[in-house]
């Protein structure tokens, strides 16, 4: 309850987040058919990137703001295009003043038949989450605790979506819930998109995590890891990863050719790397990205 995403928004670990979770969305619409996207762990929706709280660490800076800096090729500018343009939605005076958070760029990107589920526990950030929202239809916030909804949520009437589950690991244990939540979420709806996202810090934990995802009896999984400098031995946060469960069959390729230009724009030193690797379901070899 002490986590506040204010201190983070925008920062590298956003940004491929939130580019693969528009790549997602923008998957499901390409049926007609309506779809619902649950967010577990909402925030605000918006924040304020001239806040006391931003300014303090900066870590904007090294985020979207050099991806807005940058200049990127052809076919990863129209691959960004979608969460390029929630970005600037949020700042419809231009610059970047606010950077919208996962809901906000949902809700950016859902068509009129599409609904959104967000979830927040803290009383304030949920009080705010609910106001921007007020009237919206398309919009259900509720505040409980996210982790619940991967049970008593599931699956949505619509039997389409994604469930995006985004937890602020400040208690212990955070990744064996991760995998836990994920079995009982998926028992439930096998046929969903789950993304399930981690900081890449304590790599000992991580090995834990990704063994215990292999082990978990579920059919396709698919890990992508995204560190922009050197390993620290302190844990640092270095990066993060996002874990994408029955990932759309062209989800694989737009990451690959979307990596290789965020690490190019997000790189603070020359050993930052990714990777894509299939955890369960698939015969690929890992792809990974050496520095």
């Amino acid at each position: 309850m002490n986590y506040r995403h204010i201190y983070h928004a925008g920062n590298f670990a956003d940004v491929v987040k939130h580019v693969a979770l528009s790549r997602l969305v923008e998957y499901l619409k390409l049926k007609d058919k309506a779809f619902r996207v649950i967010d577990t762990h909402a925030g605000l929706g918006l924040y304020d990137l001239s806040s006391p709280e931003a300014q303090k660490t900066g870590e904007w800076r090294d985020g979207i703001g050099r991806l807005l800096a940058g200049k990127l090729p052809a076919a990863a500018q129209s691959l960004l295009q979608p969460y390029l343009d929630a970005v600037g939605s949020a700042n419809p005076q231009g610059g970047l003043e606010r950077y919208p958070g996962s809901p906000l760029i949902v809700r950016h990107l859902l068509r009129q038949r599409d609904r959104l589920t967000a979830i927040e526990l803290h009383p304030q950030d949920f009080l705010r989450l609910k106001a921007r929202f007020a009237g919206d239809f398309q919009v259900r916030v509720i505040d409980i605790d996210g982790w619940l909804a991967l049970g008593a949520h599931l699956p949505p009437k619509e039997k389409r979506g994604l469930v995006l589950v985004d937890p602020p690991f400040e208690q212990a244990g955070e990744f064996e819930r991760l995998v836990e939540g994920l079995q009982r979420a998926h028992r439930r709806w096998p046929g969903g998109i789950f993304a399930l996202w981690y900081p890449i810090k304590d790599r000992a934990a991580v090995a834990r995590f990704r063994d215990g995802l292999r082990a978990a009896g579920i059919p396709k999984i698919l890990d992508i890891a995204f560190e922009v400098r050197q390993p620290s031995s302190d844990e640092r946060f270095d990066g993060s990863g996002l874990v994408v469960v029955n990932p759309p069959f062209v989800f694989e390729g737009e990451m690959r050719a979307l990596l290789p230009e965020l690490k190019r724009a997000l790189a603070q030193d020359r050993t930052a790397r990714w990777s894509l690797e299939w955890l369960a379901g698939e015969d690929a070899p890992l792809d990974r990205d050496h520095a």
